[in-house]
C-alpha cells in the first residue's frame, strides 16, 4: 500500500513538474535561423541559438564555415477494417497503409576574418 501511494506521489510531483527544454534537433528551423541568425553575431551567440554544428571547415583566408544538417522522419500507419456478423467466429478483415516521410535540412553559416557571421543558407526537403 506504501508503494501505491508513493508511486501515486510521485506521479503528481511528475505532472506539476515544468517541460524539459527542447534539444537541439528542436531548435534547428527554418524558422529559427530566419529569425535569429543575423550578420555579426558571434560563433558563441550562434551555438546558443542553434546549438553545436555537425561539421566546421576553414578555407584559405581562415575564415570557418560551419554546417548543421538533420534528417528527419516520420512513418504513419492508417488501418480500415470489415466486420460482419461472422465477428463471432472470428472473421473480420482488415487492411490498412503505411506512409513515410523524410525530411532534410541543412544550414551554412560562413563566419569573417573576425569570427562573425558573414553570411548564411539554408536547403529544406521533403519527400
Amino acid at each position: 500500500m506504501r508503494k501505491i501511494a508513493s508511486l501515486g506521489i510521485l506521479a503528481m510531483l511528475m505532472a506539476c513538474a515544468p517541460p524539459p527544454a527542447p534539444d537541439q534537433a528542436d531548435r534547428l528551423t527554418v524558422g529559427t535561423v530566419q529569425r535569429e541568425i543575423r550578420q555579426g553575431m558571434s560563433g558563441a551567440d550562434v551555438v546558443a541559438v542553434l546549438g553545436a554544428p555537425n561539421m566546421v571547415t576553414s578555407d584559405g583566408q581562415r575564415r570557418e564555415t560551419w554546417v548543421y544538417d538533420r534528417i528527419s522522419s516520420t512513418s504513419a500507419y492508417t488501418q480500415s477494417g470489415v466486420g460482419g456478423s461472422l465477428i463471432l467466429l472470428g472473421a473480420g478483415q482488415t487492411s490498412g497503409s503505411r506512409s513515410t516521410q523524410q525530411r532534410t535540412l541543412t544550414i551554412i553559416i560562413r563566419f569573417d576574418e573576425r569570427g562573425a557571421v558573414r553570411d548564411y543558407s539554408y536547403r529544406s526537403t521533403s519527400f
